[in-house]
Formats: structure tokens, sequence, C-alpha cells
């Protein structure tokens, strides 16, 4: 099996972005300001807390954008008020020809939307459907992170034949999974509008960001009115630590996941047959054995240490490593690798602990001293 996993930014890729996150906050914050949890409510002359007005403007500098927004519902939330604003009910959106993310259809099918799929992997196919239905397609939806195992698309790529063929019809990116690990996300590469969860960068469950053109960004606003609907300023200085804290953590999770599959490749552990880094939504390490054992080794893994389901997927409560089953799309490929293969996401662990554990395990579901 072939992956193609998405860039990681180094460690001194991911500390310069840091460095650019907390500059940016000095032009919007005076020192006490940064020091104040923040405001409540509906505030008269804006609708919504001033904290989270300079915390949107923080976000929208780190990502080189015209606005942000940021909205309940985390990143369902702001994947929806996205759509919504880029499309109207009834509409047709172009997507890749894959399983579409549950929520994301749900969404769409609440709108009405029709839906033209295209092969993003292929050039030439997505060239041709584009030339196709280029007279009725209202707007591209982009997963930046993989849907498919096979997947290897470049999403700057996939975004520049987009112009080309369809000129401003408006793009949204998912970038769940994506933001603050890699170099640029979709309102960097020339979509509209690119949404992401804030749980998914170390920050408070629940709050999404929207961010790109004012213009798309501030009707997504405009339909927050109500008081509920506000991310208070407290969320909102959480968001922002998050967007601080997360780059350096996650470049050095990315690259303990080359780490750990490397190691394992070059055969440290018996009984393991191969492993992979994939974006198993997040970037994880994929091993699989010899035997049908995954059952066995995901039962046995919490009583050594490893967490035995995701929060979040990288939020902030998860620091072991999780030990779990491979995703659907990837259970749709083979099913046979459900019974062969497990997924590794190692959160904040080093890749001695993660080998250690997965050695133990070994040992004990196969009976035997591992080397």
């Amino acid at each position: 099996m072939e992956t193609y996993p998405l860039y990681s930014r180094t460690f001194e890729e991911a500390r310069a972005f840091q460095f650019k996150v907390v500059d940016a906050a000095t032009h919007h914050f005076n020192g006490a300001e940064a020091l104040d949890l923040g405001d409540l409510g509906v505030v008269k002359g804006t609708n919504r807390p001033l904290q989270t007005i300079r915390v949107e403007k923080v976000f929208a500098d780190a990502f080189d954008a015209e606005d942000a927004c940021l909205v309940r519902g985390a990143g369902t939330g702001a994947l929806r008020w996205s759509l919504v604003a880029a499309l109207n009910p009834g509409g047709t959106i172009l997507v890749h020809d894959a399983p579409i993310y549950p929520t994301t259809k749900v969404t769409l099918d609440t709108m009405g939307a029709k839906t033209v799929t295209a092969d993003f992997n292929d050039d030439e196919k997505l060239r041709q459907t584009l030339d196709t239905h280029a007279s009725v397609i209202d707007a591209v939806l982009i997963q930046h992170s993989r849907q498919k195992p096979d997947d290897s698309y470049e999403l700057g790529h996939v975004i520049d034949i987009v112009r080309e063929k369809l000129g401003n019809v408006p793009i949204v990116t998912d970038d769940n999974y994506a933001a603050t690990k890699v170099k640029a996300i979709g309102c960097q590469l020339g979509a509209d509008l690119s949404t992401f969860s804030c749980f998914k960068i170390l920050g408070p469950e629940g709050v999404g960001v929207v961010i790109g053109s004012e213009k798309y960004v501030e009707k997504a606003r405009s339909l927050q009115y109500s008081g509920g609907s506000q991310v208070q300023g407290h969320e909102a200085m959480a968001a922002l630590r998050g967007l601080i804290y997360a780059p350096v953590a996650l470049s050095i999770t990315g690259a303990t996941c080359h780490e750990v599959a490397k190691r394992l490749n070059a055969g440290e552990l018996r009984h393991v047959k191969a492993a992979f880094v994939a974006n198993a939504e997040s970037k994880a390490v994929l091993v699989e054995f010899d035997e049908d054992v995954a059952n066995d080794i995901l039962a046995k893994a919490p009583a050594h240490g490893a967490a035995p389901h995701p929060v979040g997927c990288e939020s902030k409560y998860e620091f072991l490593p999780m030990f779990y089953r491979i995703s659907g799309t990837f259970r749709a490929k083979n099913p046979s690798w459900e019974k062969r293969m497990i997924r590794i996401n190692v959160m904040r662990s080093g890749p001695d602990t993660v080998i250690r554990i997965l050695r133990e395990l070994i040992d004990e579901v196969y009976g035997r001293e591992c080397k």
C-alpha cells in the first residue's frame, strides 16, 4: 500500500508560525487586554464580545486572510456556515470522488444541494469534469486531509485548476486536521473560505473558525445573530492560546509519526509486516501485522498505557498514544485490513514510548519474546 500523507511543518517552521501569531496579537491587543479572559454577550454596536473580535483579527492575520469569524459547532459548524454563505439552497457543488464526511453530507442534504464528483487525483479527469459541468457548478468543496487511502492531490494545485476553469465560483476548503500543521491552508492558496475546528488545534471544544474572503466571512457572521450563537470572550481566548501552542506541538507529532514508521519498517519489532504514515483524518501510523491479531492488540492496549479511543484526535485532552481501529475509508478499501492493521495516533508521546507499548503487546498477544 502506498500512502500520501500531508506535509508536516518542521519544528523551525512551526516555531516561526507561532512567532507570527504572537506578533499579530500585539497589533490587536494591548498588554492588559491579553491578560483578560474576555467579555460576554451581544455588545452594543458589534453584536459580539470585543475580545472575540480581537481574536478573530489575529486568526485572519495568521492565515493571511481578509477576515475570520469564530462560530459554534466546531469544524462541522464552521463548514456548515461556510457552505450556507457560498451556496444557495438547491445549488450544485463540486466534490471529490470519495465518501463525503458524514456531517458534511448532512449539511449538503439539508440544503438540498446537488453534487458533481471529480477525481481530484487526476488532472485530466478533473478538467474534463469541469468543462462538462461548468455551467451548473455553483460552488466547490475541497477537503484538505485525505478522504481515501490513495488520495495524493495537492490542495493548491486543485484550486488552481478550478480557478482556471470556473473563474470566481466560490471555493470552500475543509482544513480540519491540516490547519497549523501544513504551510498553507485553503484561503492562502486561492480558496474563498477555509474552515477548521479550534478543538483540533488544542483549543476549546465546540468552536470553529470560518476564514478567508471578507465577502463570504461577513455573510457567515451575519447569520450568527442570536446571543446564544456568539463565541464568548473567554472561549475566543482559549482558541487563540490553542493557535499559539498547537503548531510546535503538532510538528513534533508529525515528526514522531515518521520516526515510528521508519523504525518499524527497519525491522525493530517482529511480526510487524509494514508501517505506513497516512492522514487517516489526523496524521497517524498504520501498523500491519503478519497475522490477524489487530482486535487482540487493541483489546489489550489500554492496560499498557495506550488510549483506547479519540476525544478530538489531537485535542487538548489527549496526550497518551492512541491505539485504535483503522478508519472507515481504509476498511472500505480493503475489509481484511481491519483484522491485521491498527492505527496509532502518537499524540504527545515519543517514538520510544510507542514502540515499547507495541513490543509489550506483541509479546503478550503472540505469547513469545519479541526482538
